[in-house]
């Protein structure tokens, strides 16, 4: 059962982000309404400028001084907005719960179109990983990049992440019916067309099929643990299941759960709402309990 809070959070995305993005001209336009949903910096939190393996990022630590893991987390945007900095709730969350975070600020589309951006969180994570055991986490079009480096880090023999949790990933640039159909109207944030129209200026010319833009398509064998959890009603529904589903099928422990009601990316609201809380606190649990695990390619 959602609660009231989850219905008061996903009416709110609704008119203050999904009628705007519905009425945007330009990557501009997206940018300047995706960057200004945000809610303010972590009083709990430190947050400093640094670089991994040549790409700009940002370390997130608690206020304490004191944490025990390693996350490497790729933030969202549709691919062509956002950076660390408007994802501090969520990275300043996983630190308040005993990690130190490094997101990176990966190159955006369409001025650096696929596979530059995840060619940047590749090298990040490369020079991350190198200082030992990590886990790694993203949503949305991070949740994309974050798979796609699980199956290059696999491919091209990178040390894996002990385990990882997705947030209502994009894992299909091709799909047009399922969840993002039925749930097109229900959808706090996003209308029925919304991938399909950001898809293009993130591949170009190339195949959205491809395994490394488009994860479901890919080969899931050998993964790390997997945790996905999504909103029922997010067109991104399919997305994480047919995900999910490939990865349990190949071997890979896999856990999925379906919050009802949130809007996408419910988990920036950990102060004021439950299911956020709940959200992030099963993922850390399930990032401790693997941490430290070794994972070879």
């Amino acid at each position: 059962m959602a609660s009231l809070r989850a219905y008061i959070g996903a009416w709110m995305v609704r008119r203050r982000v999904k009628a705007p993005l519905a009425g945007a001209k330009s990557i501009d336009d997206v940018r300047r309404i995706l960057g200004g949903a945000s809610f303010p910096d972590p009083r709990d939190a430190t947050f400093e400028v640094g670089s991994l393996g040549g790409v700009p990022g940002e370390w997130i630590r608690p206020v304490s001084g004191k944490a025990l893991r390693r996350l490497f987390y790729v933030h969202g945007g549709g691919f062509v907005a956002c950076s660390p900095r408007t994802h501090r709730p969520v990275t300043g969350a996983f630190a308040r719960r005993g990690f130190e975070v490094f997101a990176p600020d990966y190159r955006l589309a369409p001025e650096h179109p696929f596979p530059a951006g995840l060619d940047d969180v590749i090298a990040a994570w490369s020079a991350f990983r190198a200082a030992g055991p990590a886990s790694l986490a993203g949503e949305s079009a991070g949740g994309n990049l974050a798979l796609a480096l699980l199956l290059a880090a696999r491919d091209r023999g990178i040390p894996l992440p002990s385990a990882a949790c997705l947030f209502s990933p994009v894992t299909d640039l091709a799909a047009v019916d399922g969840s993002r159909v039925s749930n097109g109207s229900r959808d706090a944030m996003f209308h029925a067309q919304s991938i399909a129209e950001v898809a293009p200026v993130y591949v170009g010319e190339g195949d959205p099929r491809t395994p490394l833009a488009s994860p479901v398509y890919g080969d899931p064998t050998g993964l790390p643990p997997l945790l996905f959890h999504v909103g029922d009603r997010e067109i991104l529904r399919d997305d994480a299941v047919r995900m999910a589903n490939r990865a349990k099928a190949a071997g890979v422990e896999t856990r999925l759960r379906i919050f009802p009601v949130v809007a996408h990316a419910w988990q920036f609201a950990d102060q004021v709402l439950p299911e956020a809380k709940i959200s992030l606190d099963e993922a850390a649990d399930f990032l401790r309990r693997h941490a430290g695990r070794e994972t070879h390619a």
